[in-house]
């Protein structure tokens, strides 16, 4: 059986799963590759040192939230566009990152935001529609979300006062999230 920390994720069992929690789960496996990505691309680029301990922080995290869906959701489950979502990842952490660090934290800022509204819809899904099966798997989305709003949290707190273009690259940003998780579900 796999865990998440103490948590103990139910055995996957493909039928116990509704056809939207399964596409679902493969957008959060497809979503925490690329967040994995975006923390490397950040580290190939930066030599500021606050910022890449900001990143090594978060990829430890996101390592772990990854490994859980690797581990827990079958392979034939996965979305087949992972090395799109490896290099869009990685491209978006390190343009980021070349654009200055109030750009990185916004960008974070702005994935992360998305994230956990993702994960809120899933909880709640699951607090009002999920089997039994998929009921088991509150305790872990919602740590995920947790962890996520941390993140989150964290880049919010190393930015300045936001001007009308930064508004307009977190949209930008919210908006790839949202079409990256649409695409994820499908493929």
């Amino acid at each position: 059986m796999q865990s998440f920390g103490d948590i103990v994720a139910p055995s996957f069992v493909k039928q116990s799963f509704s056809r939207f929690m399964l596409r679902e789960l493969r957008s959060d496996h497809a979503g925490e590759m690329g967040a994995v990505y975006i923390y490397k691309g950040v580290l190939a680029v930066t030599r500021d040192a606050r910022v890449r301990n900001f990143a090594h922080n978060h990829l430890a995290t996101e390592i772990q939230h990854l490994y859980f869906f690797d581990q827990w959701l079958p392979s034939n489950q996965h979305s087949k566009l992972i090395a799109l979502w490896k290099l869009s990842g990685f491209l978006l952490g390190a343009l980021s990152a070349l654009m200055g660090k109030k750009v990185l934290f916004i960008t974070i800022a702005a994935v992360e935001t998305f994230v956990v509204k993702h994960y809120a819809q899933q909880i709640n899904y699951l607090q009002t529609q999920g089997s039994q099966q998929e009921q088991a798997l509150l305790p872990i989305l919602e740590q995920l979300q947790a962890e996520e709003q941390h993140h989150r949290d964290d880049a919010e707190g190393r930015l300045m006062p936001n001007g009308p273009l930064a508004k307009l690259w977190c949209a930008v940003v919210g908006c790839g999230s949202a079409l990256a998780v649409t695409i994820a579900k499908r493929v």
